[in-house]
């Protein structure tokens, strides 16, 4: 089962299995990942999804569409490139190990 390590805005990690098909987003729901809030339910709605994910895994992700686009632009904490709601990237085995970095607020 491929791995995602969820990094924290002060340093601390965790990494967890997660199912192929199950979304990043929903696995740090299911293991109480604090820094991830999940409002909308994984709908692209509300930005408190929003991770970092580590530039080595960028280009194996779909590119975010644009209401996704739109949502970042109004996270709590600012988007950067790497930017990304965890609620629309679904896990494949081709992820095994990504990382993603948690912002410091979701709201």
């Amino acid at each position: 089962m491929p791995s995602v390590t969820y990094i924290s805005a002060s340093g601390a990690s965790r990494t967890i299995d997660v199912p192929a098909g199950m979304s990043i987003m929903q696995a740090a729901l299911n293991h109480k990942i604090k820094e991830i809030l999940g409002e909308c339910g994984g709908n692209c709605m509300c930005a408190t999804c929003h991770v970092y994910v580590d530039d080595a895994f960028l280009s194996r992700i779909p590119p975010a569409k644009d209401n996704e686009k739109f949502m970042l632009s109004i996270a709590a904490e600012g988007p950067a490139p790497n930017s990304r709601l965890s609620c629309q990237i679904k896990m494949t085995e081709e992820l095994e190990g990504i990382v993603v970095r948690l912002p410091g607020k979701q709201k």
